[in-house]
């Protein structure tokens, strides 16, 4: 199946049928800003309408009816929807799904020879010809037609007309087609057909696409129904329909889920909830409950050999149930049933439970419809689309399934909101069951919001239809009220009606994906608070607990779902809540990122509706990266050989072991007694959260955005921070994964002992910011990131931090915080959180929870290794310009005048750390192993990976160099001084010896050597100063070995660098905080210089300007004249060439100098300074922005 070419047409298909059926309506006065009233010279039977064209509008006859059906579509909707707007764009967006699904649904018929009358209507039997069957022979078919409409077909013909033929015949058709799919296929004489647009004569119509983008194969029934060993295999049918919806909704979907930051709203909850269920997932699920449910009673069943999923003890051992029931019995609910997927397949099982004991296939397939397969959703398009795969798959058993008039037990779920009261005068006698007709409007309200989430009271709802068809049939003299009730309140009844039969029903099994989504609001979010609060993180979580209703008492409850509920502490009253009542029977854990459509890692279960009998069977997959496949050959591994090390049998007594029950199935006996016996961190280590600012960018800045004098370093209580008067402090803010010390990145605006942060408020005075802990505030710790996509990475933090929301921390006594730190690093402790919380999450309330065993024996050798460790990874982190401790460049620290030779001394010091961290790292991990006696579970190596200090890079570390090297241009740094020698405040010249900074704080970039302060020749002295000049020739040529830019010469690549890819590097590397700004004219290079932020002034713009814009514009026009010059008097070709190429370059570069000057002319004048408190962020805009103009004068960062 060509899932790239189905994801392409349904997502072309779904917004080009709606930019059609938006312009149709347009056309006869019906926007999203507006219903236009018809004009007065208006008659009975023809309507105008000014739409905007030349020309009105004209509708007559049928046309009429359906404008007026369209229009009271709209504001029924608009009853139920927050806006005329919402309500217009639902109902074109239902109109195009109708469209939509007809079209599949007729394809996926011609395809398999389903139709009536055997004749294709969308393409033909014969692959060479455009023209559709129907078309070609509409004679043929087994359609009727009046005399009118035989006249009207054979007008068309004549005069080529075909694509206005087709289109009546193809809505003749879907009429047809009404007889036998009434759920799927609706009379069309309704505003639907109005807006009707397709073609097939179009090659760039959606009839020509689906044809001919679509493989016929994709849509064919499979002819086998087994795989060669005998296992029941999926049908292909169901793959093709639920992977077609969940890619027309796609896009949709995106942009609520990924986009849309709020709430969900009403309308936007069956696209953001839509997720099509593996093949293999929804086969486990029926399989292991469906099928056990039917196997447990049955010993003798041989139905266990043909499931490829089903899931034993390791015994082989099933424990049967005394129990007889037949086939019928096993009624089979899926409350989110989306496409069908899980009901096509529960449908091939009953088909061999019913083989079992002698039913035909035809008999058999009659009867799932109508006795077993129950299924809802909120969502009309998924709900038609699931009718028809049940009815096709009826439909392969038995050729006859579609002309019998079978009912089915499938619903969209329907509200009554457009109802006031159900009872009508003069039609509705009955007062009791008048009184279930109230119920069900009651009961309804705002349904499509809740769903079937909804409990519904079990009564006569099949009395209550009959009387409703009693009051259709039986109406003698109706009035103007009666015929409304008849034609709206009635059918709606009916529709409630079917639905709670459903939703009031015990089944043996519910089986089902359900919407995942946590933000909620209006109805559904009341009503969820309201019903269900204990359960209330996710719809997810609701679904599970909810589900049990619809269970007999010894039912199944199968679901694919995010695995957090089985650990977190949000999902605690649910675990349990099942620990209490319940049971889990199997269930499959899933690799963190293996569904990608979902998004969260998930897992697939099935739940038992009544306590523990057996031991449950969980299949654990966390090891295995890549897709679902790799998922699925692994399950199919376990299942075969469960003495694999990844399945495991559990009681669920076995959680109680661990504060909070997680359901950590695999977790050994040791590490459960570890966790009852042993101390945990929230006693010896309390892990706090720290300070939300609520605006990050208001009270953050990265350390060296802002002038260094200003921030205050080493305090040990917010009284002493405060008496120092410094405004910026550090702060813990997460970070990358990285352990033992670092990420020291962020500092912080508590000035006045954070008064502004304290009172930082909405316009209504709430208080927005939230300080916390503030008694833990600059006191040593261990800090984390809440968030990493590793595993857990703890760092020390001497005094003299505050810690953020996202950078939790622990306070430990200082005399074992190294013990503690070394051991939260260890591979013990991260047995412990996956445990705890196996997701990217650590949260501070499951940090708490580790347990911890002191040995005095071990603590010394144990803080000195992690002494070690803590001293190393500082050194790796000083190392680099970004720490605000670092001292010098690691190249210019060694006593040798060649860099090749400084880079071997470093790359070997580098290697040395790298190697002496890991052996530390896993002589912690063997110790801790041995203190908690898990030898037979946990190995202390160490990935490479996972070792946090940096191996040398030679290209990375001769940038970092050369960056060191402007750095001293600009005097940020001196090659006479350690650390920073200015970073904001009074210039000091007596820093300055060896290497003087540049005068002016402006370095141009230029093609050519043209000005004294050139960029390569103020390098080209650097290195002098630094490594000699007797080397100077043999370190460029070094250098420009390791850059690898274009360039004939080492100076020429030095030079390609810094015009193209200087700033880049280092915007990325003060990560987009850049320090060093770039004047830059644009592409040809014309104008580049580099400033340094911290030495700007209000004459800066004006002093680039004057100085260096206006005098390279002067040497262009120089060069101009020369490159003239040697074109008319040479006598050189190449040389004549050169000079002509050279020339057109310099009149590219002098327009767009002059074009540049304009725009900086006005900056420049307006003489802009800068507060190096306001950060990178707002300075950079501010210093391009005049009169409320931006110019674009700077690098884009």
């Amino acid at each position: 199946m060509n899932k790239t070419a189905i994801r392409k047409f349904a997502e072309w298909a779904r917004e080009t049928l709606i930019d059609d059926i938006k312009y149709k309506a347009g056309t006869i006065g019906i926007t999203a800003n507006g219903i236009a009233e018809k004009l007065p010279q208006s008659t009975s039977d023809t309507y105008f309408y000014d739409v905007g064209t030349k020309d009105y509008t004209k509708i007559s006859g049928i046309e009429i009816k359906q404008r007026d059906a369209l229009v009271k579509a709209i504001q029924t909707k608009e009853r139920s929807y927050r806006s005329y707007q919402e309500a217009f764009e639902n109902v074109i967006e239902e109109v195009a799904y109708t469209w939509f699904n007809r079209l599949i649904a007729i394809r996926f018929m011609e395809v398999n020879d389903y139709l009536p009358s055997g004749v294709r209507v969308l393409s033909s039997e014969n692959k060479a010809k455009k023209e559709p069957d129907l078309v070609t022979t509409p004679f043929d078919t087994d359609l009727e037609f009046t005399s009118y409409e035989q006249d009207r077909i054979i007008q068309l013909k004549d005069d080529n007309k075909l694509d206005e033929l087709f289109r009546m015949l193809f809505i003749k058709q879907c009429n047809k087609l009404h007889d036998i799919l009434p759920e799927l296929i609706e009379k069309t004489d309704d505003y639907s057909e109005l807006l009707l647009t397709i073609s097939f004569t179009d090659p760039e119509g959606i009839i020509h696409h689906l044809i001919n983008d679509i493989e016929d194969v994709d849509f064919r029934i499979n002819d086998e129904m087994y795989t060669d060993d005998g296992k029941i295999k999926a049908d292909g049918q169901v793959e093709i329909i639920g992977w077609l919806y969940q890619y027309y909704i796609s896009k949709k979907h995106d942009e609520i889920v990924n986009i849309y930051k709020g709430t969900v709203k009403k309308a936007d909850i069956p696209a953001a909830t839509q997720l099509f269920t593996t093949d293999w997932v929804v086969r486990y699920m029926v399989d292991n409950s469906l099928g056990r449910y039917w196997i447990e009673r049955n010993p003798q069943s041989k139905l266990a050999e043909k499931l490829e999923f089903f899931v034993t003890p390791k015994n082989g051992e099933i424990q049967y149930v005394d129990e007889k029931i037949n086939p019928t019995d096993l009624t089979f609910f899926d409350p989110c049933m989306g496409s069908g997927h899980i009901l096509v397949y529960a449908f091939d099982v009953l088909m061999e439970i019913y083989r079992e004991v002698g039913y035909s296939d035809r008999d058999a397939a009659l009867s799932i419809v109508e006795n077993n397969l129950f299924g809802m959703d909120i969502d009309k398009r998924a709900y038609q689309l699931a009718y028809f795969a049940v009815m096709m798959k009826a439909r392969s058993y038995n050729r006859r399934a579609l002309t019998k008039g079978i009912f089915n037990n499938l619903a969209v779920v329907e509200e009554s909101n457009s109802i006031d009261k159900f009872a009508c005068g003069g039609l509705t006698a009955d007062s009791e069951q008048n009184k279930i007709g109230e119920y069900l409007v009651e009961a309804y309200r705002d349904a499509q919001e809740i769903g079937t989430l909804q409990t519904i009271e079990k009564k006569d709802y099949k009395e209550f239809v009959e009387y409703l068809n009693n009051i259709e049939s039986g109406t003698g003299q109706i009035d103007l009220f009666s015929t409304e009730w008849l034609n709206d309140t009635l059918p709606k009844m009916l529709q409630l009606a079917k639905q709670a039969e459903i939703m009031s029903n015990k089944y043996a099994v519910v089986c089902t994906n359900p919407p995942y989504m946590n933000r909620l609001e209006g109805q559904l979010k009341k009503f969820v608070v309201d019903n269900y609060k204990a359960y209330s993180g996710d719809l997810f979580s609701v679904f599970i607990y909810h589900n049990f209703e619809y269970c007999t008492e010894d039912g199944y409850s199968a679901f694919m779902t995010p695995f957090v509920w089985l650990f977190i502490k949000s999902y605690q009253d649910l675990r349990n809540y099942i620990l209490e009542n319940k049971s889990v029977v199997t269930l499959v854990q899933m690799e963190y990122s293996a569904f990608e459509e979902a998004t969260v890692p998930i897992c697939t279960f099935v739940l038992s509706n009544q306590r523990e009998r057996t031991n449950g069977l969980y299949i654990k997959l966390s090891e295995f990266k890549g897709g679902m496949d790799v998922q699925r050959i692994k399950v199919l591994e376990a299942i075969e050989n469960q003495k694999c090390k990844y399945f495991y049998e559990t009681p669920l007594k076995n959680y109680y072991d661990i504060e909070g029950v997680p359901f950590a199935f695999w977790a050994s006996e040791r590490i459960r007694k570890a966790f009852k016996e042993c101390d945990c961190i929230g006693k010896i280590a309390p892990p706090k959260q720290g300070l939300a600012t609520a605006d990050n960018d208001r009270f953050l800045r990265k350390w060296y955005e802002i002038d260094n004098a200003s921030i205050g370093f080493g305090y040990s209580c917010c009284d002493e921070a405060l008496e120092s008067k410094k405004k910026w402090f550090p702060y813990n803010k997460g970070g990358a994964f990285r352990r033992w010390y670092g990420n020291r990145e962020y500092v912080v605006n508590w000035e006045n002992d954070g008064y502004e942060i304290k009172n930082f408020r909405d316009e209504k005075g709430k208080l927005r910011s939230r300080p916390q802990n503030l008694q833990y505030y600059f006191k040593p710790s261990i800090t984390w990131s809440d968030i990493t996509s590793a595993s857990f990475s703890g760092r020390y933090s001497e005094k003299g931090f505050i810690f953020d929301i996202k950078g939790s921390s622990g306070f430990p006594d200082e005399k074992i915080l190294p013990y503690v730190l070394g051991f939260l690093n260890s591979s013990v402790s991260q047995k412990c959180i996956k445990i705890l919380n196996p997701t990217i999450t650590t949260q501070v309330g499951d940090m708490a929870r580790i347990p911890v065993i002191l040995d005095e024996e071990k603590r010394t050798e144990i803080i000195e290794r992690v002494s070690f460790c803590i001293d190393t990874s500082k050194n790796d982190w000083n190392s680099f310009e970004t720490s605000w401790d670092f001292k010098k460049h690691p190249l210019v620290s060694y006593s040798t005048n060649k860099m090749s030779m400084a880079f071997e001394m470093w790359s070997k010091e580098c290697a040395e750390r790298f190697n002496q961290l890991k052996a530390n790292e896993e002589e912690l991990n063997r110790i801790f192993i041995d203190i908690y006696g898990l030898q037979d579970e946990l190995t202390p190596e160490v990935e490479d990976k996972d070792v946090t200090v940096r191996k040398a890079d030679l290209q990375r570390d001769i940038k970092s160099l050369i960056s060191y090297a402007v750095g001293c241009m600009f005097g940020r740094y001196s090659l006479d001084n350690d650390g920073l020698a200015y970073a904001g405040g009074e210039w000091n010249n007596s820093k300055y010896d060896t290497f003087i900074p540049d005068a002016d704080n402006c370095i141009p970039i230029t093609d050519e050597e043209y000005f004294e302060d050139d960029i390569v020749g103020l390098f080209c002295a650097w290195l002098k100063k630094v490594y000699g000049e007797d080397t100077l020739e043999e370190n460029l040529d070094f250098i420009a070995n390791a850059l690898g830019n274009k360039g004939k010469t080492s100076r020429e690549v030095i030079r390609n660098y810094f015009l193209s890819d200087f700033i880049k590097d280092h915007i990325k590397t003060y990560q987009k905080r850049p320090i060093y700004w770039l004047f830059d004219s644009g592409k040809q290079n014309g104008f580049k210089a580099l400033v340094y932020m911290h030495r700007w002034n209000a004459d800066t713009i004006g002093n680039v300007r004057v100085e260096y814009l206006h005098r390279i514009q002067r040497v262009y026009e120089k060069e101009i004249i020369r490159m003239q010059e040697i074109i008319d008097n040479s006598h050189d070709n190449k040389e004549i060439s050169n000079a002509t190429k050279r020339k057109e370059k310099l009149q590219k570069q002098i327009k767009e100098t002059k074009d540049y000057d304009a725009k900086i002319a006005h900056l420049a004048l307006s003489r802009i300074d800068i507060d190096l408190d306001d950060g990178v962020k707002v300075n950079y805009e501010k210093v391009q922005t005049a009169d409320g103009k931006k110019m674009q004068i700077l690098a884009k960062i």
